[in-house]
């Protein structure tokens, strides 16, 4: 079926007239002091025009040149209303820059409709994630709400930054200045696409938009020209940030967390059902309609791993998988009040294998993880490898380290800094004309809690535990954001 726009637009009926007023944030703030990780969820008030970074670890590798754009929320609090989760902030890009052994620095917020209206009248007032918002909202479509805060990808001469719930925005790749949002068919204008596009070896890009029971299926050509939408039934209407891919299938994980009833925060609209168990969705990307259906007990998540299968049609794919929603209904709230503990468990990295017959298992690692990524030159092929922030424990947000692990050996080769660093997710940049996946860098910055600024690091793939090759520190603190790509 073709896709249709009205489907899929966000009715403004839904709005709750609720108000979180700056006394209720003041009220919360009496009570404890700000937590030592507060940095990661402070307000940036404006942009951060270039600026170079110091070197202070190691030394640069000589062939590492390009810029590790990011993007995450950079702004949560105004005086007549603030946001009250960690997705709902005002998304901010960030650009770091390597040439030459050096480092520069850049930051921008993605100037939306929401941004100017809520920064005119001074509160944040438009529905989020998390965020319930009030009548001062105006949300005539699913962009009007857009915070495009949470995922990167690149297109030519822009970025896009891209949310979960409506269209990427396109901003320049050079100076992060906004352009425009993309609309990839004018009868799809608005249509939900998601954080976590998935690509071919050919270059091709998948991605879908979620909508209770049925999801749009986006194939791009590899110069970001749309080739189709199609719309396809699910088996049931569950939360899914993101899904993985094979290099002949799509695979859609739908966790327990299921629809329950219509309203606002969005995050409400859903209720934990363990009993359900999780279920793996397996399509055909060269007919949508050829489908398996694979049963697991329940987990949830937000990230996956890529996907690859192996001549018997057997699949695996990774997964940071936890015990319920706890740190997505109630955690992400503690992060924005910045005090507080956060409940539930971490994150365990875990490896799905569904095999040909029908028969599905999930095998933990014992390892606390979340973000995991793997190297681009596999995507949808076999590999060996994930990378993955490390060190996050119960009660204390955020994790302190990465690691990478591997699936055939077990190991885990992880770097920690202990509580003075807070890390973000690691990219693999291969390293010029290697091949193997060790032979890469994996680049990402973190948030130096001790000096109150943002460093960038970079390791060797294959020795993590021996610490950064190189350290470059700004001299601002950046939010701590979601996640990036590498443009090289």
């Amino acid at each position: 079926m073709i896709a249709s726009r009205r489907h899929f637009l966000m009715g403004a009926a839904a709005l709750s007239a609720a108000v979180v007023t700056p006394e209720t944030v003041r009220a919360m703030a009496a009570q404890a002091a700000a937590a030592d990780w507060a940095l990661a969820t402070a307000d940036l008030e404006a942009d951060v025009a270039p600026r170079a970074m110091r070197l202070v670890h190691g030394r640069a590798p000589a062939d590492l040149a390009g810029a590790l754009f990011r993007n995450g929320p950079g702004k949560f609090r105004r005086p007549g209303g603030s946001a009250t989760h960690w997705f709902d902030g005002d998304g901010l890009m960030r650009a770091f820059r390597v040439a030459d052994g050096k480092a520069t620095l850049e930051a921008r917020f993605a100037d939306t409709a929401r941004r100017r209206h809520e920064s005119a009248i001074g509160a944040v007032v438009t529905p989020g994630f998390g965020t319930v918002g009030d009548a001062r909202a105006r949300v005539g479509s699913n962009d009007d709400a857009n915070a495009a805060n949470t995922a990167v990808m690149t297109a030519g001469d822009e970025i896009w930054a891209l949310w979960e719930g409506g269209s990427p925005m396109a901003m320049s790749a050079a100076d992060l200045s906004t352009r425009r949002f993309i609309t990839l068919r004018d009868d799809l204008k608005g249509m939900p696409f998601q954080a976590h596009p998935r690509y071919d070896p050919d270059g091709t890009i998948w991605n879908i938009g979620l909508n209770g029971g049925k999801a749009v299926v986006w194939r791009l050509n590899p110069d970001r020209g749309l080739r189709t939408a199609e719309i396809i039934d699910l088996p049931r209407a569950s939360y899914m940030h993101d899904f993985t891919a094979t290099a002949r299938h799509l695979i859609l994980v739908l966790q327990p967390w299921v629809f329950d009833h219509s309203g606002m925060p969005y995050a409400s609209q859903f209720a934990w059902r363990p009993e359900l168990g999780t279920q793996v969705l397996v399509i055909d990307k060269a007919d949508l309609s050829r489908r398996r259906i694979f049963d697991l007990p329940a987990f949830s998540y937000f990230h996956l791993g890529d996907a690859w299968e192996d001549g018997s049609g057997t699949i695996r794919f990774d997964v940071a998988a936890g015990k319920d929603v706890a740190f997505a209904v109630e955690g992400a709230r503690v992060l924005v009040e910045q005090r507080g503990t956060v409940p539930g468990e971490p994150a365990v990295l875990s490896l799905v294998t569904l095999h040909a017959d029908g028969r599905a298992e999930m095998t933990g690692s014992g390892v606390t993880a979340e973000f995991p990524k793997g190297d681009p030159r596999r995507a949808g092929l076999p590999r060996r490898l994930t990378a993955h922030v490390a060190g996050e424990t119960s009660g204390r947000p955020l994790p302190t380290g990465w690691a990478v692990h591997d699936w055939e050996t077990g190991r885990s080769d992880a770097f920690h800094f202990g509580d003075r660093q807070i890390t973000e997710e690691a990219l693999f940049v291969p390293k010029p004309g290697r091949s193997a996946e060790s032979e890469a860098w994996l680049v990402a910055p973190s948030i130096n809690l001790a000096e109150g600024v943002t460093e960038l690091h970079v390791f060797e793939a294959g020795r993590v535990a021996d610490g950064p090759v190189a350290t470059w520190r700004a001299d601002v603190a950046l939010p701590a954001g979601f996640h990036g790509c590498w443009a090289g």
